[in-house]
């Protein structure tokens, strides 16, 4: 298991002198023929482009190629639709299962697979999953003018743009409302962060939900000028940039009510995580985790993450199969309500 990494500059500098030997392995690549020589690998994101998921595929596109034997390219292709559904779906059942794939979806995916009871598309514990760059700590914001902090949302409604079901920027608020009791109304039907933020800066709705990282590069001026009031932060601790700002689970009354809100927040653990298809071979996993581990040490990567002044926390892609499969066992007996937090069900 791979050490947490969170990325400032004086942490770069450290970790460029001294190689990331103590954060990370780096172990040696697997023997395999060079099947990538002359392919491309693609990273396919289901999200539409712009915000924090697009900049990291781009960012591991640019760089991981190098340590795949063969040294394919790697060419992002956006999929959004359905929260990320579209893509995950996609990858699950149509994609090639030879590594030449790599996909980046919503982190609630696994939390909604354990909740539904019908048919489903896909099957996030068979994915190959091949690691993380980073954690994925969401934020509710909303303008200067509007409610100013969390305790105000239990009793002032805030008009909050949202997109699919499937998606954190959708299930996150949502979740507080069924299980704390805050009263965010979500306008519904937006594209992605892109267009959800863009229908705050027009006044068209009071706030959003989104990614730290999303927010902070797309609209930095917002957070330099304190033109938007973050209240609060889907994590179970605080993140170090946002030590003032409380998490859902400061909200937590009742055993109950944290053991729910834990569940969905731990989405945030899976993060930014990259999967393949299922039943790739063996061996060729194997490079591909490998070779993202060597990514995550690469001086070029390292400084491109902090111009870009996103961040960076990455995990195995073993410890995040793992996790995912965690999520797998949540108690039945939470389900029902989890179900209305994720808009899978309607609140009796």
């Amino acid at each position: 298991m791979m050490g947490k990494l969170r990325m400032d500059r004086r942490r770069f500098l450290e970790l460029t002198a001294g190689g990331m030997a103590a954060g990370l392995a780096q172990p040696a690549l697997a023997n395999t023929d060079p099947f990538y020589k002359g392919r491309n690998i693609d990273l396919i994101v289901g999200y539409p482009p712009g915000g924090s998921n697009n900049l990291y595929a781009r960012v591991l596109a640019n760089h991981i190629g190098k340590y795949i034997p063969g040294n394919p390219g790697v060419v992002v292709r956006n999929m959004p639709g359905a929260g990320s559904v579209t893509a995950a779906a996609h990858v699950f059942s149509q994609a090639p299962r030879d590594g030449t794939v790599l996909a980046l979806a919503s982190p609630t995916l696994p939390l909604e697979e354990r909740l539904t009871t019908g048919v489903q598309r896909f099957k996030s514990s068979e994915f190959s999953w091949v690691g993380r760059i980073n954690t994925l700590v969401n934020v509710i914001f909303t303008r200067k003018n509007s409610i100013r902090t969390f305790d105000e949302a239990f009793t002032t409604a805030a008009r909050l743009s949202a997109t699919g079901a499937g998606s954190a920027i959708t299930v996150y608020p949502n979740s507080t409302n069924v299980v704390l009791g805050t009263k965010f109304d979500l306008v519904r039907g937006y594209s992605g962060s892109a267009e959800g933020m863009l229908a705050v800066e027009r006044g068209e709705v009071d706030g959003h939900c989104t990614g730290w990282d999303t927010l902070k590069t797309s609209h930095p001026a917002w957070i330099e000028n304190k033109s938007v009031n973050i209240l609060a932060q889907f994590s179970a601790k605080r993140h170090p940039e946002l030590k003032d700002v409380p998490t859902v689970l400061d909200y937590a009354k009742t055993e109950r009510q944290k053991a729910l809100m834990s569940a969905i927040v731990n989405a945030a653990e899976i993060g930014t995580a990259f999967f393949s298809t299922p039943g790739i071979p063996a061996e060729r996993l194997a490079v591909l985790r490998q070779a993202f581990l060597r990514c995550m040490e690469d001086r070029d990567f390292l400084a491109e993450i902090v111009s870009l002044k996103i961040g960076l926390d990455p995990l195995a892609g073993e410890r995040v199969s793992e996790m995912v499969s965690e999520i797998g066992k949540i108690p039945d007996t939470l389900v029902p309500e989890l179900q209305q937090a994720s808009l899978m069900t309607q609140p009796k």
